[in-house]
């Protein structure tokens, strides 16, 4: 499932009649990331703090598919390569795309008029610092190691050649023939000898050393000691039993998103991805600062990447005994700048005061149902229909709109022959749905589209389920909002501890909107009491799906439901409209900005373009654009954005 990224993203209230009267005066902003800044990497344009509900598993940590190192080089090359860069055709293949209004979104709880603003212009316009259980913000804010004796000397990460490294890295990997790397010793000491010892126990994990003599030099033997199972395993003998196992640091990082950052560390490092834990994913269009555990991996190594890796800092060094738990995080603080924005200062103030004093609906956003002509909750509702030949062709089948050249080609060879390994051969990418599914098929056969769908990692099979309901959950609010607006009233659920009971018609004075809560469809859930609770059965059964049984006879896609508040307040608000003239310039200061010691930026009193920048808390599960969508009164889909702006520069 391809995801289609933007440069930015110009955001506009939906045309009231008064708009449509002075169409002539409304002029459409021309977005240009990468002739402004030189940067033409893509953007989601949804923002979503990342842990789901504990039933909605899809967004926990992505599960890496076991192939060939050089297949997985491969195919990042080319899915950074395949960058569709006419904006024109881009807009047009858009307009197949999803609107807010499809997947449910389609109410405020705010009376102020909308207003017009850039989103992530640069993704530096938007900051994400998590916030850990114990309520502590992430910061960046130390690049110090903790001090050590059991660490190796600075000399360990020099000492080697490039080319050494090299042969040795083919050794580690399994790339050659070879059974064995000779490192001769130049200057024959037992302290050089030493240093290269602990330079390739520590840089290779998996290796293993002896000195020996051949035609009277030294020569350091780096060897695999235990075969292929030695791949890459932290070397449990060589850490020191009073250090924490886990290595916990604080990653900034710009312009990628978590998995990918971890990939990138764990290649840099020589180990296996699933040695990190997190507490939740981040979004790649913005600058991010999180927590990640390592598992036996030095501060000192750690700190060492510093110095080569590109959109990337760790730092906040410390060891502790456990690592990090998915879902263990209270939520995320943002950072968020609209640029160029058209409201007035009485506009700007009554939307703020609203989103700190109401708060805005709790709509799940629009990254959560795909950006392509097939949405994931068809899909999700196909396997809950248990309609398999369905799945196979919602995911495989020829679709208009945003899709990488590699992919059309690959769904007309299956739309022409129905063979999965002609398809396949179109696909140089195979980490991709498509690739998974089709390897499944060729695997299994055309008969057996369950086990070949079962190839797809679990994660994301189960992102389609929950997409479906997502859709259900937003396309009900939506209903309920509409039906009795924002006060609690008899038959409405709200939750006691972990258990949702209904509000009675006695108690009712005793709760506000911000009590109630609404299920995702599941078999171990209640319903609201009120007109809302038989809307659900109607949906469903439109669907043709049973409410009262969504339990499915694969236990992976049995639904058990869970509860989501309707409306969110965030906390912690604050807003400051601020002029400029250059569009290229930082409005604020990043961790990384005040570490390297670089001043505030000088704003002018009374520049060409206003700009929004605004602060606030949410908690998990809660998509940050849902919040700036309630501000700006606007549709934040990609198909809504580009149709207000055909021009898109990358």
């Amino acid at each position: 499932m391809e995801t289609v990224e933007m440069s930015s993203v110009s955001l506009k209230r939906p045309r009231s009649e008064d708009d449509v009267a002075n169409a002539d005066e409304i002029k459409r902003q021309k977005i240009s990331e990468k002739s402004k800044t030189g940067n033409d990497s893509g953007q989601s344009v949804e923002t979503v703090t990342e842990q789901p509900d504990k039933s909605l598993l899809e967004d926990t940590k992505s599960e890496i598919i076991p192939n060939e190192e050089s297949e997985e080089q491969e195919d990042e090359e080319l899915e950074d390569s395949d960058e569709d860069g006419d904006p024109e055709s881009f807009a047009e293949m858009m307009k197949h795309g999803l609107t807010e209004s499809d997947v449910g979104i389609t109410k405020f709880v705010s009376s102020h008029k909308g207003f017009s603003g850039i989103l992530k212009e640069r993704y530096s316009d938007f900051v994400v610092h998590e916030i850990g259980k114990d309520g502590r913000v992430s910061h960046l804010d130390d690049f110090s190691v903790p001090v050590d004796d059991e660490d190796p000397s600075e000399e360990t990460f020099t000492v080697l050649s490039d080319e050494d490294k090299q042969r040795l890295e083919e050794l580690q990997l399994l790339k050659n023939k070879e059974t064995s790397v000779a490192i001769e010793v130049a200057e024959d000491t037992k302290e050089k000898r030493t240093v290269i010892h602990q330079a390739v126990k520590s840089l290779f994990p998996g290796l293993e050393t002896k000195t020996e003599d051949r035609d009277g030099k030294k020569y350091i033997i780096a060897y695999h000691a235990a075969g292929k199972k030695a791949l890459a395993n932290p070397r449990k003998h060589s850490w020191p039993k009073s250090r924490g196992s886990y290595c916990h640091f604080v990653l900034y990082k710009e312009n990628k998103d978590t998995m990918d950052a971890i990939n990138v560390l764990s290649k840099f490092l020589r180990v296996k991805p699933n040695i990190f834990s997190y507490m939740g994913t981040k979004d790649k269009r913005a600058i991010t600062v999180q927590e990640i555990a390592v598992l036996r991996i030095t501060a000192q190594r750690l700190a060492h990447l510093n110095k080569c890796l590109m959109n990337f800092k760790l730092g906040n060094f410390s060891y502790k005994n456990h690592p990090l738990k998915l879902g263990e995080l209270q939520g995320n603080h943002f950072t968020v700048v609209l640029r160029n924005i058209t409201g007035t200062d009485d506009q700007i103030e009554q939307a703020m005061h609203s989103l700190r004093e109401i708060g805005f609906i709790n709509y799940y956003g629009m990254q959560r149902f795909g950006t392509t002509a097939v949405p994931t909750y068809q899909i999700g509702r196909a396997i809950l229909q248990n309609n398999w030949n369905e799945v196979m062709d919602l995911i495989l089948k020829p679709r208009p709109g945003a899709e990488k050249g590699y992919l059309v080609k690959c769904r007309e060879e299956w739309a022409k022959t129905k063979d999965p390994a002609a398809a396949l051969k179109k696909l140089p990418v195979k980490r991709c749905v498509e690739g998974q599914l089709l390897r499944g098929l060729l695997k299994y056969g055309m008969k057996n589209i369950i086990s070949a769908f079962g190839i797809i990692p679990r994660n994301n099979r189960l992102m389609y389920i929950h997409s479906y309901q997502s859709y259900v959950w937003n396309n009900m609010v939506s209903k309920r909002i509409e039906e009795y607006g924002l006060r609690a009233v008899p038959g409405d659920l709200t939750l006691k501890g972990a258990t949702a009971v209904h509000i009675e018609e006695g108690d009712v004075d005793n709760y506000t909107i911000h009590d109630v809560v609404m299920p995702l469809p599941g078999f171990d859930v209640i319903y609201p009491k009120h007109k809302i609770g038989e809307a659900y059965k109607e949906m469903l059964v439109a669907d043709s799906l049973d409410i009262n049984n969504m339990r499915h006879k694969i236990r992976d896609y049995s639904l058990s439901g869970a509860y989501r508040r309707i409306i969110i307040r965030p906390q912690n608000v604050s807003w400051e409209v601020v002029a400029y003239d250059d569009p290229r310039i930082p409005l604020f200061t990043t961790d990384l900005d005040k570490l390297e010691g670089k001043p505030l930026p000088v704003l002018p009193t009374d520049g060409k373009f206003r700009a929004l920048k605004m602060e606030f808390s949410l908690p998990p599960s809660t998509y940050a654009t849902m919040a700036i969508r309630e501000v700006l009164k606007m549709d934040t889909s990609i198909k809504n954005q580009t149709q207000l702006n055909t021009t898109w520069l990358r």
